[in-house]
């Protein structure tokens, strides 16, 4: 049973750092969260999956995927919570039949690759198609009690595409973009089901209480500039004016990260995102110049620098930091998710660096 979460939450937000430096308002330090903070790197991460039997098992079940939205919170003096779940729950609610293989990645029963396939395909309902995914909302925004914001996120329409006519993870995209280049219209009416599903997925987080949203186009980076512009872009752009942008009395901002997409950060910014994320390829300072005060920025220290010794660490934090500047619009995260092979510790002393190095750039 889905619980209506309109009365349930209202408490004040205890830090709403997060929120305020996503519309750019002054904070007093610059918050911080990772990309998959809640993960395969912690043990307790690891004992909970055991004990729930299976990835999607986790996901499924709202008292885990709850459990496990906390264990970093818990360790970490993070500023903000992500809802936990998986960014191809989509494709599955389509009748993809998503599974997972131990050491390979998610996989499809199904394909997409012709237009028959696209026409069969089901645009998602969020809250009936996903009832699940929005009890684990409410539930984990309850158990926060007002202490950090619930994020709420989705795969973008092609990224879910990539996994739906790849069957799985790919190194070269080859069937993705055979696909594209042969059958465009199949495409945009896949990539059209795929926007529609996501607003109404996204907004039914909203209804059940996240408090921001944040898009991964996690393959968006291996298009060429037009391609991206039409078959990647495009649709983010639907998604944004598609969303809910104010609830329970307050805005929800919206993150679009592109993974590889630095070069396209203008043409990002005009579609009415909040906030761009950052892969580590691309230097924040000069983001910052280029986009100016029209989105906040998050992120970007690459995922990697977690295996270095802790001084280091804490220098490339406060290069990062120096590099964006004084001032507020700045959320630090990760360039990408948080690798499973990262030690807590480091990651303690990453998140720790910010909080402790941060304040000298706000008035």
């Amino acid at each position: 049973m889905i619980l209506k979460p309109a009365q349930k939450h209202k408490s004040l937000l205890k830090n709403d750092r997060f929120l305020r430096a996503l519309l750019r308002q002054p904070v007093e330090s610059t918050p911080v969260w990772m990309m998959r903070q809640a993960g395969r790197y912690l043990p307790e991460y690891r004992a909970s999956r055991e004990h729930a039997g299976s990835f999607m098992d986790l996901c499924r079940n709202a008292d885990f995927a709850c459990e496990v939205t906390l264990q970093p919170l818990r360790r970490f003096d993070l500023d903000a919570a992500i809802l936990f779940s998986d960014i191809l729950t989509i494709p599955d609610a389509m009748g993809q039949g998503l599974y997972f293989e131990t050491g390979e990645g998610p996989k499809f029963r199904k394909t997409v690759r012709t237009e028959k396939d696209v026409n069969a395909l089901p645009v998602v309902q969020g809250e009936t198609d996903l009832d699940y995914v929005m009890n684990a909302v409410t539930t984990i925004r309850r158990a926060l009690n007002g202490s950090v914001p619930l994020i709420g996120f989705s795969g973008s329409p092609w990224t879910l595409a990539t996994y739906m006519v790849e069957g799985g993870s790919s190194k070269d995209f080859r069937q993705v973009k055979t696909f594209m280049l042969k059958q465009p219209e199949a495409m945009h009416r896949l990539l059209d089901k795929l926007a529609q599903s996501v607003i109404s997925y996204l907004n039914a987080q909203i209804k059940a209480g996240a408090q921001a949203v944040q898009i991964f186009d996690t393959w968006g980076g291996v298009l060429n500039e037009p391609c991206y512009q039409e078959f990647s872009l495009g649709y983010m752009r639907q998604i944004t004016t598609g969303l809910i942008r104010e609830h329970e009395g307050r805005p929800v901002p919206v993150i679009m990260f592109t993974k590889g997409g630095g070069q396209w950060l203008e043409s990002m910014a005009d579609t009415g995102a909040d906030c761009l994320g950052l892969d580590w390829t691309t230097d924040i300072g000069l983001a910052r110049k280029r986009v100016g005060d029209r989105v906040a920025l998050q992120g970007n220290m690459d995922p990697n620098m977690l295996f270095a010794p802790a001084r280091k660490i804490r220098e490339e934090v406060g290069r990062i930091l120096r590099s964006f500047g004084p001032g507020s619009g700045h959320i630090f995260n990760l360039g990408h998710g948080i690798s499973q092979f990262a030690d807590p510790e480091h990651a303690k002393v990453f998140v720790d660096a910010v909080h402790e190095l941060s304040p000298s750039f706000h008035g």
